[in-house]
Formats: C-alpha cells, structure tokens, sequence
C-alpha cells in the first residue's frame, strides 16, 4: 500500500531505530534526561528562541501554548481553516475557558489584517466583549494545500499585533517544510511569533512528539501545563533521540517537495481531475474529480493499493513524505488513473 494520506505516517528510519536503542536517558519530569535536554537546546536555538520543550503532541503544543498566553475569560484569533480550529477539539474552551474566534483564510493562508482588525472590539476596555489574548498563524497552511505564509507578511502581523499589545503564536506543525520551500533557515519562519510549536512526527519522520518554544518565562509555563494536562514524560530520550536524527536529515524535505509537484503535474494531465500544479509548494496536493464523491474515489484507489484522504470542500489531499519514492508517485498516478475511469 502507498500511504499517501498523511506525513503523519511515516515511520522511523533504521538510524532513528539506533538512536533510539543506545539513547542515554532519565527521567524527564526532573528535567534529568540528557537527550531531551540536549534535544530542547537545539531547538532553542534553531528557533532563534530561549527556551524549547519536548511535548506529545501537536496538539498538547498548541493547546499549552494557548493557555500560556491567555487568561481564562479572553479569545484567540485563528484562522477559519486552521488546525488549530478545526482538528484539536477546541481544547483552549473546554480546559481553559478562552474562547476561539475564527476568522477567514484568504486562499495563500492568510488572515487579512482588516480581518484581524475586527475580531477586536471597536472600543477598548468595553466589559461587553472578550478580549483577545492571542493571534495564531499556520505555517505551512494546512487546509490551504500546504501554502507557504508569503514573505513579509509575518512581519505585518508582528506590528498589528504589538500595536494592541497581543502576542503571536505560530503553528508551526510543517514549520520545516516551510523554510524549507522559501529557503531561509526555520529561525526566520519562526522570528515574528512570540510562540511557536512544530510537529517532528510529520515530515520531519520521528516516531512521536511536537516542540514549543519562545521566552523562558514562557516555556516554564507550558512545562507546568503539560504536566497539569498528563504530558510529562519519564525516559522520553528515547523519543528525543529519534528527534535528533530527524532535524539532522531535514535537508531531504525538498524531495517530497519536488515528488508533490511532480504527483500535481500528473494530475494535472488525468481527465476530470482538477488540480492547480503551481499552488503546490511544499508536501500537500490537493485535487478534485470531476463526477465521483471523494469517498469513492478513497474506496477505488485504496482498492487499487494507494491511501488518500477526504479533505473537505470536495476536496482529496495527498501528501508525499520520506515514505514515498519517486516510483511510488508513477505507481500512484497510474492508481488513481484507473480508479476514475481515466487509463491511458
């Protein structure tokens, strides 16, 4: 089977397996395992942040991060097509009493500034409304195929932002595969936001975990929530280990770029198949079939012995990771050519 329905599938490699095995470990609660020490450090620094802290999850990243930031009673802005929105069962509302507000993503993943200007209330102080206590940004952007925040535009909301005295959180989960794509070191990705969290267990083909950073004082705080939330971890230098190896291979994420646009340029030439090739810029392929409901065309080309997923919109994704060759995309585009009736 060719699992192409997430990055999230990927499996550790034979040098993460070894890593892993002659780990050097202790107890992680006690802040006395070396390898998430060393693990956290790195990461520190690769931010261009204070501090870092190994968590289970993606979501765990984001919803400390959430919490650390903002006082029961206020909101955060995100993005309507968010993760962070949609996939994470709201955990900020139901644990931390802070409301979301979703707000609309232009098609680049953006959330427009004149959209950001109104989810603040039009009088400052005014005890009627919620006040907003964080903005959140995806990069790279999900629901959006992928997409790449564009240049400069973090730096916009950087100003917005520090004109009304709020912070900035970057879901980062493919932060990666976003510096990856506009060739710039995952420092810069990451430079406007107070907040950052990215997923290792995506792209970047480590087994388990997420990463937050951002200021010390910041950090401490997300520390106490995870272990508040059931997230500390004892002998977690095992997980750190195979960390370490996936931010040392990083560089390959430009091939699962390259076999991304290479899967969207095949689509692109399938009869009935809608799909733009030059919106792909990173991992993500998102396509339609013309007269076929995405869940048959799920059934057919698992059937045909490749996973895709549903993804909305009417939409199908593909996502090209460590796991998938150049052959699996030919095989792959052969697949789904026979699913939808459309053989050469």
């Amino acid at each position: 089977m060719i699992e192409m329905r997430s990055d999230t599938f990927t499996l550790p490699t034979p040098a993460m397996r070894r890593a892993m095995a002659d780990a050097e470990v202790g107890d992680d609660v006690y802040g006395e395992d070396p390898t998430v020490n060393a693990l956290e450090e790195r990461t520190a620094a690769l931010l261009g942040k204070e501090r870092a802290c190994l968590m289970p999850s993606g979501t765990m990243a984001n919803l400390t991060s959430v919490l650390a930031h903002c006082p029961r009673g206020t909101k955060v802005l995100v993005g309507a097509e968010t993760d962070i929105y949609l996939y994470e069962a709201h955990g900020a509302a139901v644990v931390g009493g802070v409301s979301y507000e979703p707000l609309p993503n232009l098609p680049d993943g953006r959330i427009s500034l004149d959209a950001l200007a109104a989810g603040f209330p039009e009088e400052e102080g005014d005890p009627q409304f919620a006040e907003v206590g964080l903005i959140c940004l995806e990069n790279t952007h999900n629901r959006c195929g992928g997409a790449v925040l564009p240049p400069g535009y973090a730096e916009e909301v950087r100003r917005f932002a520090d004109e009304r005295g709020v912070p900035v959180h970057l879901d980062g989960a493919r932060l990666f595969n976003a510096a990856a794509a506009m060739g710039v070191s995952p420092a810069a990705v990451a430079g406007h936001a107070d907040s950052v969290q990215f997923c290792l267990s995506k792209g970047l083909g480590a087994p388990i975990g997420s990463m937050v950073a951002g200021s010390e004082a910041f950090v401490a705080r997300v520390r106490r929530l995870r272990k508040m939330l059931g997230g500390g971890m004892r002998q977690a230098g095992i997980l750190a280990a195979a960390a370490m190896v996936a931010l040392d291979t990083a560089g390959r994420l430009a091939e699962d770029h390259e076999h991304a646009r290479l899967l969207a340029k095949g689509l692109a030439d399938v009869p009935g198949v809608e799909v733009d090739p030059s919106a792909v810029q990173t991992n993500i392929v998102l396509f339609r079939v013309a007269g076929l409901a995405p869940p048959e065309v799920v059934r057919r080309c698992r059937d045909g012995g490749l996973s895709i997923g549903e993804f909305g919109h009417g939409r199908l994704r593909a996502v090209t990771h460590l796991g998938v060759t150049r052959p699996d995309v030919d095989t792959a585009l052969d697949i789904i050519r026979t699913a939808i009736g459309r053989d050469r």
